[in-house]
């Protein structure tokens, strides 16, 4: 498997590297940002592996190093839109995995109606039944949202943030597809990411009308991305780090084999839309979660590391989480 990351320097701004071994990782030359390599690829019709064999250069870095902030180098998101990032749009999917229909379940339903399906419950129902359609069919719609631009993107060891209006903030373990459009409007997967798409799960729990804005919140990808990952079974872990010591751990399955829509459904639905197949546009989805600390009764704090590990897709996902406890304050709209 080919793992790229996304680098900065105060001197020598952003580059991108390739992950040499375990321990060192090889800068590609004239590279800034794994968009702008994507979208060369595309433009010469080359495989990404053989454009990324052609720029490497014979500058090694200290992965360590780097991922533990000890380097003057530091890991960005690995995957956005460099120039502009209102052109990357981050988006997802929920109830692909039995897990998150259940957790849903439990949050919407009352003591007595525990045994009566919602409509999350329902849609869960409908991808095992209809969203893995044969070859070069169409299945039916998953659900569907908007998390924000890439201005909400987060790196390995950066904050994720509780802003001062939510109810809380939690870990939604999950795998990503980072892709570009190039410039015939035509959509390319450029590999996958493990994914922290964190969300207010106490704003989404009082109504499920509320899960739109309860999304809106930042988000974190990385520290690499995968090209032509095997996403067939995909197995990990997620720990909760309280104090310095783990809090709550549960492993987690994901995967094509572990989901009720195959990608190739997804991708169909979120690239239909000719609003989605914009040239130059770079995008973001989320594959939905399996497991959540939230729906076992754990509320995140101030200082908590959130480390997200999946086999074969590279070094851990850690954040720590970010908690705004300052008033709220009316946002007042200046007139013309």
């Amino acid at each position: 498997m080919l793992r790229l990351v996304q680098l900065i320097h105060p001197q020598h701004g952003r580059r991108v590297a390739m992950v040499a071994d375990e321990n060192a990782l090889r800068l590609l030359r004239a590279t800034a940002s794994i968009y702008v390599l994507a979208q060369d690829a595309a433009a010469q019709k080359t495989p990404l592996e053989q454009l990324v064999a052609s720029r490497l250069s014979s500058d090694d870095l200290d992965y360590t190093a780097v991922y533990e902030g000890r380097s003057e180098w530091r890991l960005l998101p690995a995957f956005d839109h460099p120039d502009e990032p209102a052109r990357c749009l981050v988006t997802g999917t929920g109830l692909t995995h039995r897990k998150s229909a259940e957790n849903r379940q439990a949050m919407h339903v009352d003591g007595a109606a525990q045994t009566a399906p919602t409509d999350s419950m329902r849609m869960y129902q409908w991808g095992l039944e209809g969203g893995r359609p044969a070859d070069g069919q169409i299945g039916i719609a998953p659900e569907w949202f908007y998390k924000g631009c890439g201005t909400i993107l987060r790196a390995s060891g950066e904050p994720l943030e509780v802003p001062n209006f939510a109810g809380d903030g939690g870990e939604e373990a999950e795998v990503a597809g980072a892709y570009i459009v190039d410039s015939a409007g035509v959509p390319h997967r450029v590999g996958l990411l493990v994914g922290n798409e964190f969300s207010d799960h106490v704003m989404e729990q009082k109504n499920y009308l509320w899960l739109a804005p309860s999304k809106l919140r930042t988000c974190s990808i990385g520290p690499e991305l995968i090209v032509d990952a095997d996403f067939a079974d995909a197995r990990g872990n997620i720990k909760i780090y309280r104090g310095g010591k783990l809090f709550w751990t549960r492993s987690f399955q994901t995967g094509e084999k572990n989901m009720s829509h195959t990608v190739a459904n997804l991708e169909h639905h979120h690239f239909k839309y000719p609003a989605h197949r914009r040239a130059g546009d770079a995008h973001l989805y989320f594959f939905g979660a399996d497991a959540f600390s939230f729906g076992e009764g754990v509320t995140l704090c101030g200082g908590d590391i959130m480390e997200i590990e999946l086999r074969g897709f590279g070094r851990p996902l850690r954040n720590p989480v970010r908690i705004d406890t300052s008033a709220q304050t009316l946002v007042r709209i200046a007139p013309l």
